[in-house]
């Protein structure tokens, strides 16, 4: 049976790469190259940028390792969905101009809440 979590890890590094095109387009518009430029938009593309490639990656190592240690495949999904919509949630929300800081928030608790948890799982199946 194929495993749940490379959806989840496909489908998150299309947001990153998506994010990443934002940056160029910011790049472009703003004509830098290096660095931000003292450019908040660019700034702002950035950090977008740089928080979902801070969070994301542990987020699906946790959950593959999850799963491969037998993890209900529901819950991987459940735990997946959580991640993704964290992410987008938190993208939409800091990209936004003004911020949706309600949106930003709640993505923070979704992948915190999914990091936590998919942390103490796999410490728990390691340990028992």
């Amino acid at each position: 049976m194929p495993l749940a979590s490379p959806l989840y890890a496909g489908l998150l590094a299309l947001l990153l790469i998506y994010l990443g095109l934002r940056v160029v387009q910011a790049r472009i518009r703003h004509k830098v190259s290096v660095g931000d430029g003292g450019e908040r938009a660019l700034t702002k593309a950035m950090r977008v940028q740089a928080n979902c490639a801070e969070y994301a990656p542990f987020g699906v190592l946790l959950l593959v390792l999850a799963e491969l240690q037998g993890m209900p495949v529901w819950l991987v999904h459940v735990f997946g969905l959580m991640l993704l919509a964290g992410r987008v949630l938190h993208a939409y929300g800091f990209g936004s101009t003004p911020q949706i800081v309600r949106l930003r928030r709640w993505g923070m608790y979704l992948t915190l809440t999914m990091i936590g948890a998919t942390a103490i799982a796999n410490i728990g199946h390691a340990i028992f």
